[in-house]
């Protein structure tokens, strides 16, 4: 095998397993994707997962990052382009919703599921999980107050208390979902939204 192809096939393997542990880790949690379970599901030897990662620990990092990158294409993405402000922020909320109703991952939320796992364990994991939502709550919060400025939303609006309860939504309509299947929930979900910008959150097209 030529260098060029064993790099190509290296970065497919990785690639697979990153995949695996994606559905693995939002199904079961992070702590249950162990090199292991994901060497006999992939039929790879132990070794050959353990070389792409070195640890279990980077190897939860590594699988955080890849839905990070799910996280941004099916939801941030669905905003680019929009204008700054309040139309941002309804589309943000409008993508957030539909994550959820999609199933994009079969676990739910994945952030969701980390965040309870991780909460209260300080570590490395911990700390990537509250980074990703951390800059996902600054975006929300920046539009909040972009859509003040442009007089979208009242002049007295709390843009932390509007993020905190856009929030509470999106953790109700996950567990919605994933504990009694409830197929209204992301109706309600967009409802409670409404409530909170004095904006219809409307599902995409």
């Amino acid at each position: 095998m030529s260098p060029r192809r064993s790099v190509v096939e290296a970065r497919r393997t990785r690639g697979a397993i990153l995949d695996r542990g994606v559905v693995l880790a939002s199904a079961e949690g992070l702590e249950g994707l162990t090199i292991g379970r994901l060497a006999a599901d992939l039929d790879l030897s132990k070794s050959g997962v353990l070389g792409h990662f070195g640890s279990k620990e980077d190897l939860q990092l590594a699988v955080v990052d890849a839905a990070a990158a799910i996280f941004t294409r099916e939801v941030a993405d669905k905003a680019r382009g929009v204008r700054p402000g309040l139309p941002k922020l309804l589309a943000m909320c409008a993508a957030w919703v539909s994550y959820l109703e999609r199933g994009v991952f079969p676990g739910g939320c994945f952030f969701t599921a980390a965040a309870a796992e991780f909460d209260g364990r300080p570590g490395r994991v911990r700390d990537a999980v509250a980074g990703l939502s951390t800059v996902w709550d600054r975006d929300l919060y920046r539009q909040v107050r972009t859509a003040v400025a442009a007089g979208d939303l009242p002049p007295d609006t709390d843009a932390d208390q509007v993020v905190f309860e856009l929030t509470g939504a999106m953790l109700a309509l996950n567990n919605a979902i994933q504990l009694y299947g409830d197929a209204g929930a992301p109706a309600r979900a967009r409802v409670a939204m409404e409530r909170v910008l004095g904006h219809p959150v409307t599902a995409p097209s």
